[in-house]
């Protein structure tokens, strides 16, 4: 069921936009009076990585009038695999002003606003306030949780979008929509998952180019819903599996046990990105890379366990490392391959799935362990430039 147009028509437009726009001016459904609409709507992309990248450029491409980029990343090289806004001269510029360019490159006469600041609950209300519609494409349950709670309190419709490795998940959430089938991304998710149970992309992976097939799904939720189209994706997710090259919509109902929101809380503490035993462990039992390079070079004799997957393993390694997968630590199942007469000393890529480790070792009478804190990212940073990073 179509739902009302989200905003009204602009004036006019030009010469210029009517050229621009043609193909779309002359779908029936879309016509002058829906460009009218994009032209006249302000949108907000969370995040220009992955799924921001090319809901901008699309977005852009459409004619949205107005675009407003949250992001206070720089671009890195691993990135240019899949967000597709940024190019190889861009490495090391904020991404929020890599993207800006790149959508005037695609679109001159969209106006896009930077914010160039880490989304918080301090300021995310003050920031939704201006748009009319916001996408979703961060890849944290903290700013997930963030982006719906904002978007409940002021009666904003959003766009969520996810990926990991193969597959993607596309959904709308509007607790306001004017249909009364109102849902919010606590309806689907009331909780989040144990801290280290889910992987980021960043530890898992994903196909660069599921990153256009998601994002462009936001896109076309987004034109939807601004221009009163089609049947929106609200009250259903809709699931892609790249490999199966399949798409299929789950329903979703409202969960008449989800808390009412009343205010934005501490996300990151809800989350627990990092577990308090984790915390706990990782306190007064963390060492730097340049403590672990003092530690090689005398010759003490401990143990260096790799915790994350072989196939990270393959792609950089800290010399005198051995591979454990974290899992197998967690299930009990490395203990026997671990010595009871030296130091274990772990790490990971940057330092949470070995703070996870160590508190299970502490918990197993390895009160000795500790983990390196940022782990192989660090070690490239501080000890060896020379290694590759992912």
């Amino acid at each position: 069921m179509a739902l009302p147009p989200l905003v009204e028509p602009a004036a006019e437009l030009t010469k210029e936009e009517v050229a621009r726009y043609s193909r779309h001016l002359i779908i029936p459904d879309v016509g002058v009076d829906g460009q009218k609409r994009l032209k006249n709507a302000k949108v907000l992309v969370v995040g220009a990585g992955g799924l921001g990248s090319p809901a901008l450029l699309y977005l852009a491409a459409a004619g949205v009038g107005t675009l407003g980029v949250i992001d206070f990343d720089v671009v890195d090289e691993s990135n240019l695999q899949r967000q597709v806004i940024h190019g190889q001269s861009d490495i090391g510029r904020p991404k929020a002003e890599s993207a800006r360019d790149s959508v005037a490159e695609i679109n001159p006469f969209v106006k896009v606003v930077l914010h160039q600041t880490h989304l918080s609950s301090e300021n995310a209300l003050d920031i939704f306030r201006d748009y009319d519609l916001i996408l979703d494409g961060t890849d944290n349950f903290a700013t997930r949780y963030l982006v719906n709670d904002a978007a409940v309190l002021l009666g904003k419709p959003y766009v969520w979008g996810s990926i990991f490795r193969f597959e993607g998940q596309v959904s709308v959430f509007w607790e306001d929509a004017p249909n009364g089938q109102g849902l919010n991304y606590r309806d689907l998710y009331p909780e989040p998952p144990p801290p280290g149970m889910v992987p980021s992309c960043a530890e898992g992976g994903v196909l660069g180019v599921l990153c256009a097939s998601i994002g462009s799904i936001m896109v076309t939720e987004a034109i939807k819903l601004l221009t009163g189209i089609g049947d929106p994706l609200l009250g259903r997710l809709m699931v892609y599996d790249a490999l199966e090259m399949s798409y299929r919509t789950i329903k979703i109902r409202k969960d008449p046990e989800s808390p009412k929101i009343t205010e934005l809380i501490d996300y990151e503490a809800f989350c627990g990105v990092v577990s308090d035993d984790a915390q706990q462990a990782a306190a007064g039992n963390t060492i730097t890379p340049l403590e672990l390079k003092q530690k090689q070079d005398s010759g003490e004799d401990f143990l260096l366990v790799d915790v994350r997957e072989p196939h990270e393993y393959e792609i950089v390694k800290i010399p005198g490392s051995v591979l454990i997968p974290k899992d197998r630590i967690l299930s009990g199942e490395a203990f026997a391959e671990l010595p009871q007469d030296k130091q274990v000393v772990l790490h990971c890529k940057s330092g949470a799935r070995s703070a996870e480790a160590l508190a299970v070792l502490h918990k197993a009478g390895f009160k000795d362990a500790v983990h390196v804190g940022g782990g192989v990212l660090a070690w490239a940073r501080e000890v060896d430039p020379s290694l590759p990073t992912y």
